[in-house]
């Protein structure tokens, strides 16, 4: 069985980006989210195995996302995907639970690496 992924991220593009290189190595995206909010909606509508989360978003932010999701279901697994320069707010999204952290612009092998060492597989 394929591990579903929902992704998180403000940006269409990215999100396509990010679907793209999940489907092509074999995982299935089940959702899409833009905001935190969408986020834990339809984290708790899905129940997928992992999810990736961009931490600058309108709305509500991927850090106070993921700590309502951890809240939900303690065993959330979530890798943020930040920006350059955002290394502050990756530790504090390590401190609140995330497994890991890929940095834009995306490379496709480093996604694949951080959600296999993240779903143990």
């Amino acid at each position: 069985m394929s591990n579903r992924i929902l992704i998180v991220d403000d940006a269409a593009f990215m999100r396509m980006m990010i679907r793209d290189i999940l489907t092509k190595n074999g995982y299935e995206v089940v959702a899409e989210a833009q905001d935190g909010s969408q986020a834990i909606e339809k984290f708790k509508e899905h129940k997928p195995d992992l999810v990736t989360m961009d931490i600058t978003m309108p709305e509500m932010d991927g850090i106070t996302a993921l700590k309502e999701i951890k809240k939900t279901d303690p065993s959330a697994k979530v890798i943020m995907c930040s920006a350059m320069g955002q290394q502050a707010m990756v530790i504090d999204a390590i401190q609140a639970g995330a497994k890991d952290f890929i940095v834009k612009p995306f490379q496709a092998d480093r996604v694949i690496e951080a959600i296999k060492k993240t779903l143990g597989s």
